[in-house]
This record gives C-alpha cells, structure tokens and sequence, in this order.
C-alpha cells in the first residue's frame, strides 16, 4: 500500500445525498487504495507496462477481500484515456462512466442470477462487435463459479480464442467449482485475507475521514471480527459508530464493540484459561456463569479457548508473538509456553475442540459447556501416561494388578508395567501372540528412532500404508495392554532389522573371504562361490 492514502470519494455535508454505507462510500477507486494485495498489483503493473496483457482474468478468495473491486479498476486501467495504466486517472470520461456502472463497454453480470445457457449465449453473440467508445469490451462475471455446466461449456471456445477487442474478468469466492478447462484458460489471481494490523490501520482512517472517534481497541476488535474482509470490517464499523452516536457520547469503545458483537473479554478468556490450568472447578463455572450473564455465547467461549490454546503452542516452538495482541495477552502466552509441555498442550487442545464440537451440537449449550469445562479441568489434572509407565518400569511407582487388566492378560494382553525390554523382545511377542504380519513389517520396513514404551518412534525405510500407525498402535495395545504413541520420523542412521541382519551378515562374509586360507583357494579355483558358512560360534551351538 503506499504512502499516500485517497479514501476515495471526498464525504458530503449532512442532507445533500442519502446516506451511504461506509462498504460502498469507500469503494477503492485506485490500485494504491487496494489494501493488502501488493503482489497483484505488481503484477497486473508489470503486464501492462509490457503490454502482455491475458484476454481472461480469474479472481478468487473470500467475501470482502476486493474481487469485483479489483475486476472494474482493471477495466478502468485497459480502458483509461491515458492508458492502457495501472494508474487510471478516474476523471476522464470512460473512468467515470465505469466508476458509475454505465459504460456501453463495460457488462457485469452476476452469475448467480444469470446461470443459464442463453445469458451466456448473449455474450457470445456480443463479443463478435467491436467496443462502441472503449479500446476493450471488459466482461466482468461475478460468482462465476454459480454458471451451469452447459453455460461454462458454451463460453469454452470464445474463452480460448475472444477477439482481440474483448477481455474477461471473472470473479468467485469458491474456486473448486470452477471447471478445470475454465481455469486453463485464465490467469489467476489469488486475492488474499488482509492482516489484522492493516485492516485496524485501514479502518482508522477511515473512522478520521468520517470525524468519528473511535478507540484503538475498537478498532482491534473490528478488524479480528471482520476475519480478513473489508467489506465485513466497514458493516461492522458502521454498525459501531451508530451505536456509539445513539448511546450519546460519541466515542466507539472496545467495551461497546464488544457488546454489540456479543464478544468475550480476552482477558476473562486468559482468566478461565488460568482457572483450567490450576484445576479450580468452581472459580472456572463461576467466570463462564458470568460471560453467559454478559450475552457471550458458549461457543464463543470455547473458541476463545481454543485460540490460546493455539498461541501458546505457537509460542512454544518460537513463534513470534501477534502484533495485535496486547501486552497482557503477550506475557500469559510466554509464561504458559514455558510452563506447559507440548504433550499436555495437545491433549488440552483434543480436550477443548471435542468440547467445542459437543457445544455446538447440544440443545442446551450453557450445560454442555459446564461439562465440557470440567472435562478439560480433570483431564488437565491426570499425569502423562507415558511418563507413568516410564516410572512403572523403573520401579519409581508401584502398581498392583487391577481386575481389569487380570482379565485382559487372561485374554492374551500383558499387562502395561510388564512391556518388552526392546525391540526385538516387541517383535517376538507379537509373532506368539498371532500378529506375525505386522512383526514382519517392524522387522523389514522401519527403523527404530527411539524405544520407550509406550513411546516407539520409528523411521520408514519403504512406503507404509496411510493406516500403518493407527493398525500398529490398536495391534500393541491388544497384546501388551498400553496405549501406545506411534510416531514416524524421517531421522538418519536407523536402519530396520533386516537391514542390521543384511549388513551383519554382509560384514561376516567380507571377513570370511578376507581369511587368508579361504583368499588362498579362491586364487586358486576362480570359478568357486561361497554359498554358506558357520562360524565357531555357530558351530558350537549345533
């Protein structure tokens, strides 16, 4: 975005015009006004400048971000006076016409409402003429993605090869219903979501243009609502601003975003959070009581939830912190980083998604988060169940037998403080137990990264089957009654049981013909092979 900042059409007094909506008043007019979508324009710029100008565009991403703006300042650029220009003027007689929506020239069609074979036909009979005052005929398709299969047929050939005279512009938010055959024929440009940090920025301009007073946080919490779209940004920010007027004092506050959005307080977030984190049940119902009281929605609860949840993971390997978040939020994100490791972080976030699937999915969703909460607080509360039976093993904890786990050694499993030594010890009790296919495949096709039951990293020496480790992890505990952790890494120097065997075996036959007297007869009898061998140990055993 440069440095100058036109916010497009100048604000009229008070009773000259019927009011207008900041998402259309604010309408980018200019490629510099174009927020969040520099590479775009470099490019379109580039082609220009070059004349290597495609005769059919292809505009994508979500609601908001400038698809259909995009599409008319193109054809104000091919069409402009002094162009073709990535800078139209805007006050020569085709940008205006097209600013205005009437140029003869320029045709939009929303495809929603116009799907069928004969709209499409029509402009396939158009494009045979040429422009009546323009240097282009533009075609601009919103939603094209909306055209029925036989109308995306019919415009296939006069896609491939329009006259020189015709450019297209399509527009969609949904991609992957475009035919592949209509993608080919088109240059694409991937609009995309516009930065917290930018739309705040954005919208604080446009709060000055409009002589309305509005907070930094205000302003924050619009941008993180309006999920990366202007156009949702200004609704909400017009909304705001008409809150703030009707209350009477003319500021727009977070605390008033906040309620007009049904949003929950970060920092009541940051406080639950800590509350689950201590396992304070009573403290943790009390404070989503009160964000029910306040109007926040469960759902939004959980959501915030799971947002921290994110942040600290994120954190944790070394992200660097959002530039939106507050100071606050920035030091419980680094304190809980360094306190919470990632297995007890991926377990609360397993925990908190599941609850926010059950929240939504509930009639009464105040109880469902209750219950989900007091979820996450017992789960929070049980020790790492792979450190226990590390402690098992080393005799750390002692643990009797319970009838449960009598009865599935009567069964065939052993019980969990009982597990393999190693590897080897692994693959010969799956082999008594019955599982000698899967012993096979840990033999001959990975390689053991790191063995701590029930932890086995592993590393691929040929390609396994997208459910190698959920049938491994389901077969372990079958026949040794823990819940396994089965990773798969792609670390060096771990080579699979059989290729140790190959290579010891390898190794003893490399010593066997380095012996002098057997050196001694294969000078002798070149044509000789050595078949077999034993060993003195080898021998002994017999």
């Amino acid at each position: 975005m440069s440095d100058s900042f036109d916010l497009g059409e100048t604000p009229q007094p008070a009773g000259a015009q019927p009011y207008r909506v900041l998402a259309r008043k604010y309408r980018p007019q200019r490629f510099t006004e174009l927020i969040g979508q520099d590479a775009m324009v470099q490019t379109l710029g580039n082609a220009i400048k070059r004349d290597r100008i495609a005769h059919a565009f292809l505009l994508t991403g979500v609601r908001g971000v400038g698809k259909t703006s995009t599409a008319r300042l193109m054809a104000k650029a091919l069409n402009c006076e002094t162009g073709p220009t990535i800078d139209p003027c805007g006050v020569c007689e085709a940008c205006v016409a097209i600013t205005e929506g009437r140029h003869i020239d320029v045709v939009e069609m929303d495809a929603a409402s116009n799907t069928g074979v004969d709209d499409v036909r029509e402009i396939i009979e158009a494009v045979r003429y040429s422009a009546v005052s323009a240097r282009y005929k533009v075609y601009i398709i919103d939603e094209v993605h909306m055209l029925s299969k036989n109308a995306f047929n019919a415009l296939l050939k006069t896609l491939e090869e329009p006259p020189p005279h015709v450019k297209f512009l399509f527009a969609t938010t949904e991609i992957n219903k475009v035919p592949v055959t209509v993608l080919s024929r088109c240059q694409r440009f991937d609009l995309r979501r516009i930065p917290v940090e930018l739309l705040a920025n954005h919208f604080g301009k446009i709060a000055i243009a409009e002589q309305a007073e509005v907070e930094s946080e205000a302003l924050m919490l619009v941008a993180r609502a309006a999920e990366g779209s202007v156009r949702d940004g200004l609704s909400i920010l017009d909304q705001a601003i008409a809150h703030a007027g009707a209350e009477g004092g003319g500021v727009v506050t977070g605390q008033q975003v906040r309620d007009m959005l049904g949003l929950s307080d970060r920092g009541a977030i940051r406080r639950l959070m800590g509350h689950i984190l201590d396992g304070d049940a009573m403290a943790a119902l009390d404070l989503l009581a009160d964000q029910r009281d306040l109007g926040v929605e469960p759902l939004a609860v959980l959501r915030g939830l799971l947002g921290v949840c994110h942040g600290v993971t994120l954190a944790k390997v070394g992200k660097e912190p959002d530039p939106a978040q507050s100071a606050e939020e920035v030091e419980a994100v680094r304190y809980w980083s360094q306190g919470l490791s990632f297995v007890l972080l991926h377990r609360l976030w397993q925990m908190l998604l599941k609850g926010h699937d059950e929240v939504a999915r509930a009639t009464d969703a105040s109880s469902a988060a209750d219950m989900a909460i007091l979820r996450v607080i017992h789960a929070s509360q049980l020790p790492d169940p792979g450190e226990t039976v590390r402690k098992v093993e080393a005799g750390e904890i002692s643990v009797a037998p319970s009838p449960i786990a009598a009865a599935s050694a009567g069964d065939g499993a052993t019980p969990a403080a009982r597990l393999p030594e190693d590897f080897p010890a692994l693959i010969r009790l799956l082999d008594a137990k019955g599982k000698m296919l899967l012993g096979q495949q840990l033999h001959d096709y990975v390689g053991v990264v790191e063995y701590a039951p029930p932890l086995l990293r592993l590393r691929p020496t040929r390609p396994l089957s997208d459910d190698f480790v959920r049938d491994t992890a389901a077969a372990l505990k079958a026949v040794t009654g823990a819940l396994w952790t089965i990773e798969l890494t792609e670390a060096a120097d771990a080579p699979s049981l059989l290729e140790q065997s190959q290579a010891n075996e390898e190794a003893a036959r490399d010593a066997i013909l380095a012996e002098p007297l057997v050196k001694a007869a294969f000078d002798h009898f070149p044509e000789t092979e050595l078949v077999s061998w034993e060993t003195p140990d080898q021998r002994s055993a017999l």
